[in-house]
């Protein structure tokens, strides 16, 4: 029997059932796709159930507001994702009058929308025979076919491509194409592979070769950043408010919230921090006690490790609540980095 067949037959036998299954629904499917991407099923599939209760139609995820998307995503990552997925549902209603494009080409041009996640959609939602490369069929066929030029290179993406458009199952492009994620995802996965129970064991050019560990060829992954952060948190204890900040610049987290912040090149003392310029925000406040520091927060990044301190400082009244001020009740309305949320876990009291 042929690959296709052998695949298709596993599939059928062993896919999981998920909600983007049991629908041809074009946005339901492109929402799945967005939210799954980097992302493991077990922690992706609760959002997509809030995304698909808050806005069921793209019309209702086109209306909403940027801050509300981003609060509905907070802790998935990522978060151009999200605003890339708002934007994207904008577009459609007022390119498209709020029908999700039908062919490849249209969907490719969606915001944040590349050849994967077209490919996904056009298949599944429209049966078009465009094969999906993500890194788990990158991975399963560089090592079933022997590919070894390194995973990331134009060269090998193009074999791995061409053979996919060969093997694609052209009466049912939707069901191969997540039957083949399906398999890279549950059987040829990164680390120990279960060869054992690979079906494709006998055609495998990694396992007849014992190449299993040394395919696909990565390359050496980019150094991570290390940054160092020290946030102020200014609360106005009689007022139970604090100061906070939107993330605005072309940086990590943009959209997002959090307190005013000093980055420096290392940790540094509370008494070093107090000499910077950027604590005269302070000054100005007037502070009433002593500053408590925080223990070392170590965020990770894909690309950038980041070393946080959180320098609680009490100020006196402030009148009335200016801008930048918030209510401490009114935290967990807003959207904050996973960095933000893990600190105000162990503060409880803000709550």
């Amino acid at each position: 029997m042929g690959f296709t067949k052998e695949l298709m037959r596993w599939y059928d036998k062993n896919k999981r059932d998920l909600p983007w299954r049991n629908t041809n629904d074009p946005y339901l499917i492109w929402l799945s796709e967005i939210i799954m991407q980097q992302t493991r099923i077990e922690q992706g599939l609760p959002y997509y159930r809030k995304f698909v209760g808050a806005y069921p139609e793209i019309s209702a995820l086109a209306a909403a507001r940027e801050e509300d998307v981003l609060k509905l995503w907070q802790g998935l990552g990522y978060y151009n994702r999200a605003r890339n997925l708002h934007e994207a549902a904008k577009q459609i209603m007022k390119q498209f009058d709020g029908q999700f494009p039908d062919s490849y080409t249209t969907i490719l041009t969606l915001k944040g929308v590349g050849e994967y996640t077209a490919s996904a959609i056009a298949s599944i939602a429209f049966h078009l025979p465009h094969p999906v490369v993500d890194g788990n069929v990158l991975r399963f066929f560089s090592r079933h076919f022997g590919v070894k030029d390194p995973i990331s290179s134009v060269k090998a993406k193009l074999t791995i491509h061409k053979k996919a458009m060969e093997l694609i199952d052209r009466n049912d492009p939707g069901s191969y194409n997540q039957a083949i994620m399906e398999f890279g995802a549950r059987i040829c996965i990164p680390r120990n592979p279960l060869c054992n129970q690979c079906l494709f064991q006998q055609s495998c050019f990694a396992y007849s070769n014992r190449l299993v560990q040394l395919l696909p060829v990565n390359t050496k992954p980019a150094k991570q950043r290390v940054r160092h952060f020290n946030y102020l948190v200014i609360n106005c204890e009689t007022g139970n408010s604090l100061i906070i900040r939107k993330r605005i610049t072309q940086d990590i987290w943009k959209g997002l919230y959090d307190f005013p912040l000093i980055e420096t090149s290392k940790a540094i003392t509370t008494d070093s921090l107090k000499s910077m310029p950027e604590w005269s925000i302070i000054k100005q406040l007037e502070p009433e006690s002593q500053v408590h520091r925080s223990a070392i927060f170590r965020h990770v990044l894909t690309h950038q490790v980041i070393f946080a301190r959180f320098f609680e400082i009490k100020v006196k009244q402030v009148s009335g609540l200016p801008e930048g001020w918030i209510r401490v009740y009114d935290l967990k309305k807003i959207p904050v980095p996973r960095l933000i949320e893990k600190f105000l876990e162990q503060r409880q009291r803000f709550f």
